[in-house]
């Protein structure tokens, strides 16, 4: 197997380890923030903020993914932020909850305030059951 056949199989191994049973939902535009805040009212909200140019932020995502065991019918909504290509989401996420940007980065909401944050390795879905 040469070089570009090692790179471009990781590359499709990586994608395909992407497609979790973790029920994500993409945070892709500003307005989703709003329902975000509103959502905390009725649930748990829990936003990872994942940079896809870091390998520690794709270790992460791996080991959350492979310990969440939360089923559909706990009260959670989950998001992932590709902060990479929504920075301005990001930004806006750390001034409107006043927690500073880390990556990657859980940030869990009830009743629209804030009530847990962590970064790196101290990110854990046992951490989020805790909370639900």
């Amino acid at each position: 197997m040469g070089l570009f056949d090692k790179i471009f199989n990781s590359e499709k191994k990586e994608t395909s380890e992407n497609k979790s049973s973790t029920p994500w939902i993409d945070l892709n535009s500003m307005e989703q923030i709003d329902e975000i805040e509103k959502a905390s009212e009725e649930k748990t909200v829990a936003i990872l903020k994942h940079s896809t140019r870091c390998g520690i932020s794709r270790m992460v995502l791996r080991m959350f993914e492979s310990d969440y065991d939360l089923d559909e019918s706990t009260p959670i909504k989950l998001y992932f932020l590709d902060l990479i290509s929504h920075r301005d989401i990001s930004n806006e996420i750390a001034e409107r909850f006043k927690v500073r940007h880390e990556s990657p980065q859980l940030i869990v909401l009830k009743n629209r305030e804030v009530v847990h944050h962590s970064s790196h390795q101290g990110i854990s879905a046992d951490k989020l059951k805790e909370l639900v």
